[in-house]
This record gives structure tokens, sequence and C-alpha cells, in this order.
């Protein structure tokens, strides 16, 4: 078994053109979209380095993309692929594959978020300690979850469910209240997906955030600078 016992998944999708930020597209051109998306992942990475009590992971896809992946988190990331079918049924893979491996909290978290404050990840591994089988969900802006961590395997979280709407964290505790299964939620974050999320976090004034930002930040202003984030693009 591990020795810490936590383990922090990031689930990523390779920054290539064609394939990331598609929802971007227009105003933004396949490559803009994709080099937005590497800076942020780069980001992310770059913050998710700063934690000690977990082993981290990022869970890649396409399955063919360790090699591009290695080489944007390097040695202080384990790599693994995710697997095929909807959302839930690759984030269930990832749960399954650390559980087996040992772990005894995990915490899985998405690529298209501005760096996370560390202090979440903390209350959420804190919310994760004990006996009691426990679900800790971090709530989206957009109606879904941005972190879901779990203390056992629970995969009636994922199993025949619809994503990508405004109710998925409704129906995510709906059902674990139904299966009498503890949970937590924690604080809110957002993802970045379109040009308001992209505009809210350009205006973001917290130094700590554009410090972890930079590569983000220094893409926006250049998109900026060529009308790309204009209200009427």
């Amino acid at each position: 078994m591990p020795i810490r016992g936590n383990a922090l998944a990031i689930m990523a999708k390779a920054p290539l053109a064609g394939l990331v930020k598609t929802r971007l597209v227009p105003p933004l051109t396949q490559e803009q979209a994709a080099q937005l998306c590497r800076a942020l992942l780069l980001d992310q990475l770059e913050n998710l380095k700063a934690p000690d009590s977990a082993d981290r992971f990022v869970a890649y896809a396409p399955d063919d993309a360790e090699a591009l992946m290695r080489q944007l988190g390097g040695d202080d990331f384990h790599y693994l692929a995710q697997s095929s079918g909807d959302l839930g049924a690759r984030m269930n893979h990832v749960f399954s594959d650390l559980f087996r491996c040992g772990y005894r909290r995990i915490v899985l978290i998405g690529s298209d978020l501005p760096a996370l404050p560390l202090a979440i990840l903390h209350d959420a591994f804190s919310r994760l300690d004990g006996a009691q089988r426990r679900v800790v969900l971090g709530p989206s802006r957009d109606g879904g979850y941005y972190l879901v961590g779990m203390n056992r395997p629970t995969p009636q979280v994922f199993e025949n469910m619809t994503w990508s709407h405004d109710r998925v964290l409704t129906q995510t505790t709906k059902r674990l209240t139904q299966l009498g299964i503890a949970y937590d939620l924690i604080a809110s974050w957002f993802d970045v997906d379109s040009l308001d999320d992209l505009r809210r976090l350009r205006s973001l004034g917290e130094p700590p955030l554009h410090q972890a930002m930079s590569r983000t930040l220094s893409y926006l202003d250049q998109l900026n600078q060529l009308g790309c984030l204009d209200e009427q693009a």
C-alpha cells in the first residue's frame, strides 16, 4: 500500500488542435484553442507540484498521448491512460485503478480549471479521512462539479448518468442521498469553457491566482490584442 494513502489525479486531454476547447472555436482557431488548453494545463500541473501529501497522477487521453503528457508534466506525476466510454466510465476507471493500487483517499479534478487553490485540496482530503464511506464534491458554476473525492469505491456515482448539463451536481447528490452515502460539498470553483469564463479569469484580482496562472494570462493577453476576446467576437 502507498505510504501516504492519498492520490490526486487530474483528468486531462492532450492539448492538440481539434481535440480540446472546441466550444471556443470560433472565435478562436483550433490551434489557438489548443494553445490555450496547453497553457491552462501547464499552469495547473505546476500548481499541483506543491502538495506533498498525495501521490500525483495524470489520467490522460487519448491513449497514445503518454509521451506528450510526460513531456508536459515531468517526473512529478505518474501517468495512466483513461478508458473508453463516457465521462462517468472514465472517471470510475481512474478511481478503480487507484483503489486497486492501495490508495485510501482519492481526489480527482478536471484540467479545464484555473489553478486550484491548494487549501481546497487540503480540505477535500481532510473530509475523506475517517472510517465512514464518504464522497466529496466541488461544485462548479455551471451546475456540475470540478472535483470528486472518495474514500471507498462508489461506482454508483457515475452509473447511468447524463453529463454536460446544469443539473449534474443536483442529480449526483440526490443519488448519494438515496444510497445513504455521506457527502460533503466544498468550495466552488469554475471551469474555463466559454468566452465569459475567459473574461472572468482575466478580471480576477487575486495576486496568488495571477502568479499561478502566468502562462494562461499571458496567452489571454495575446488573444485579447488580436481581438479574439471582444464582446462581439
